[in-house]
């Protein structure tokens, strides 16, 4: 395996990793933010009212997302593992 493919290799891995985190942060950062806006708009200031919310929407999206995500991973992990051989030379 010379450079390029390690590079190439860490890229993706890389790639991987920043789209299984983008997916479960994001909703839950706009789940956060629409909840702050309405807490400024009514005063209340109770930290549950955001945290069970966004605890709920993360649980929500790693439940119907884990199966999507776990498939990519496998593949990756099997694309990889086939051509091993190729990568030790």
């Amino acid at each position: 395996m010379n450079d390029a493919h390690m590079l190439i290799a860490m890229q993706e891995m890389l790639y991987y990793v920043v789209m299984a985190v983008c997916i479960i942060t994001i909703p839950v950062l706009i789940v956060g933010l629409v909840l702050s806006v309405i807490q400024a708009a009514t005063q209340i200031n109770e930290m549950t009212m955001t945290f069970i919310p966004k605890f709920v929407v993360m649980f929500a999206l790693l439940f119907v997302l884990s199966p999507w995500l776990m498939a990519k991973l496998i593949d990756l992990t099997h694309r990889y593992m086939a051509n091993l051989p190729d990568y030790i030379r």
